[in-house]
């Protein structure tokens, strides 16, 4: 199943079901076109907070010139980083270099503490897509990463919420800048899976109903420009669509 939040035309905020096939939400008896202008969709979850994984691709660790971990890299975005599918996202002028990274995101159904991998998936309410936009300027000169990866609209998710027996353990994940592919790969390249995450993080924090894990990116990320359109798409989810302006 799939599912979408989104504010319908009188400005209440529904969770309806999605139909891939026609591409389509409905709620109600009311059906409405993904991108119809008259519901403005919503990310698929409401997170006390974001936690991600760095470097869960050996790849894209090789390509930014760093050493595989030997644990997972964690570290945090809060929600003023949520943007959603369909957004222009406003990112930090005067930049050198802000980049895309394409990530598969895991959404927790439930409240949840020193979690075994072996119980893990229980705790999974379903995956979606992020874009990991990462401020390099500044991510390169601080160790905690919050100017680098917490600023405002750094984590367009979304557009739907796919139940975990939608997503193949070796989904795709793919994304386009402006049509163009730039990154491809998939879960089965990644260092550390689902449940040895929920484990490693669980150790550490308590993690709500609604909270993000983002997986980590695989190789290929690169520069984003002013009037860009970035394309995420995860294979049993769909595709999160998003736009960029540089001030």
């Amino acid at each position: 199943m799939h599912r979408v939040r989104f504010r319908d035309p009188a400005g209440s905020i529904r969770e309806g079901t999605y139909d891939p096939a026609s591409d389509t939400v409905a709620f109600a008896g009311e059906e409405y076109a993904l991108d119809s202008p008259a519901i403005d969709v919503l990310p698929p979850t409401d997170p006390s907070k974001i936690v991600c994984i760095g470097r869960n691709y050996a790849e894209h660790a090789a390509e930014l010139g760093n050493d595989v971990p030997d644990r997972p890299l964690l570290f945090l975005k809060p929600p003023n980083a949520l943007a959603s599918h369909g957004d222009t996202v406003t990112v930090p002028a005067g930049k050198d270099r802000i980049d895309w990274e394409a990530e598969i995101a895991v959404v927790i159904g439930e409240q949840c503490k020193d979690v075994d991998a072996e119980n893990a998936m229980d705790v999974v309410a379903g995956f979606t897509c992020m874009d990991d936009i990462s401020n390099r300027d500044d991510q390169n000169r601080e160790q905690n990463w919050v100017r680098g990866k917490a600023f405002d609209n750094a984590a367009p998710l979304g557009p739907v919420l796919a139940t975990p027996d939608e997503v193949p353990d070796d989904a795709s994940v793919e994304l386009r800048v402006n049509g163009e592919t730039k990154q491809s790969s998939d879960r089965a390249h990644q260092i550390f899976d689902v449940p040895t995450l929920i484990e490693e993080i669980t150790t550490y924090m308590t993690l709500e109903a609604g909270d993000v894990i983002a997986t980590g990116t695989p190789e290929g990320v690169g520069p984003l420009s002013d009037g860009d359109t970035v394309e995420v798409d995860v294979e049993g989810v769909g595709v999160l669509e998003h736009d960029v302006r540089i001030p």
